[in-house]
C-alpha cells in the first residue's frame, strides 16, 4: 500500500484578520514567520465589492517573482483571494515592511511542477492538501511592478511613503 504525504498539524493562535492586524501593526515583526514558513500579505479588489481585501500567505520565492498557493487547506472551492486576483491581476503585497505592487497570474501547466516543488519545500502540506481535493490547486506567481515614479518596487516602498 503506498501512503500519501504526511500532514503537519500548525499551529493556528495567529490566523486571518488578527494575522494580517498583527504583520501591519509590527511590520512583520509579528506574523512574518508563521509555523517555520514566511508569509506575506495580499491585498486584491474584491471582485464584487471593489474593496480592497486582505489575506495572510506562505510564499516562496522564484528569482524575482513571489509564488502563493491557492490551497484553502484542501478544500473544494478556490480561496476568495484567488478569485479576486483571478478578476483583477492588480495586487499589493507586503513583505515585513515593503509594500510592493505587483501583477498576479496562474502560473502555466508548463510552469506549476517547477513552482509546486518551489512552494512544497517552504510548506510540505501542499502536498497533502492537493490529495484533499478533486481542484487542481493553483500557484500563483506575483510579479513586481515599478513604482510611479519608475524605481522598481521589489523591496523599495514602505508603507510610511
Amino acid at each position: 500500500m503506498t501512503q500519501g504525504p504526511e500532514y503537519t498539524q500548525p499551529d493556528i493562535t495567529l490566523i486571518g484578520d488578527e494575522h494580517v492586524r498583527q504583520y501591519r501593526a509590527t511590520d512583520g515583526e509579528v506574523g512574518y514567520i508563521w509555523n517555520g514558513a514566511p508569509i506575506l500579505l495580499l491585498t486584491t479588489t474584491g471582485r464584487r465589492s471593489g474593496e480592497a481585501k486582505t489575506s495572510a500567505l506562505i510564499f516562496g520565492r522564484d528569482g524575482d517573482d513571489y509564488l502563493i498557493v491557492g490551497s484553502m487547506g484542501g478544500a473544494p472551492k478556490h480561496p476568495s483571494w484567488y478569485l479576486n486576483l483571478s478578476a483583477n491581476p492588480d495586487v499589493e503585497i507586503q513583505v515585513r515592511g515593503d509594500c510592493i505592487p505587483a501583477v498576479a497570474r496562474t502560473a502555466s501547466d508548463d510552469q506549476k511542477s517547477r513552482l509546486w516543488q518551489i512552494m512544497t519545500e517552504v510548506w510540505p502540506n501542499y502536498d497533502v492538501y492537493q490529495t484533499r481535493t478533486d481542484r487542481s490547486i493553483p500557484v500563483v506567481v506575483i510579479s513586481p511592478q515599478e513604482r510611479s515614479g519608475g524605481s522598481l518596487a521589489g523591496g523599495v516602498g514602505t508603507r510610511a511613503e
